[in-house]
């Protein structure tokens, strides 16, 4: 699953620059994740680097609504980084 920036995004500008897959940009009141570019740190690090540089508890969640495998988050990562190593 993509991951979900809630409500309680404080725009400090912790997880923006620290997301491997530029997923992440300021959205009209807080920051938003884009879940076509997110693998949730999959090929990168173990674990979502923007839920633990947050903060704020609760505040970056796996969204309900964007249940991916971790095959799936896979495949999506190489897709997005495979024109950078051709």
């Amino acid at each position: 699953m993509a991951l979900l920036i809630t409500s309680k995004c404080i725009n400090c500008d912790m997880c923006e620059p620290e997301c491997p897959n530029q997923a992440i940009a300021l959205g009209e009141s807080i920051y938003q994740i884009d879940s076509e570019r997110c693998t949730e740190c999959i090929g990168h690090y173990e674990a979502p680097t923007c839920q633990e540089v947050c903060p704020i508890d609760n505040t970056v969640i796996f969204d309900p609504q964007l249940r991916e495998s971790s095959e799936q988050l896979w495949v999506k990562y190489v897709a997005l980084h495979l024109t950078a190593l051709l």
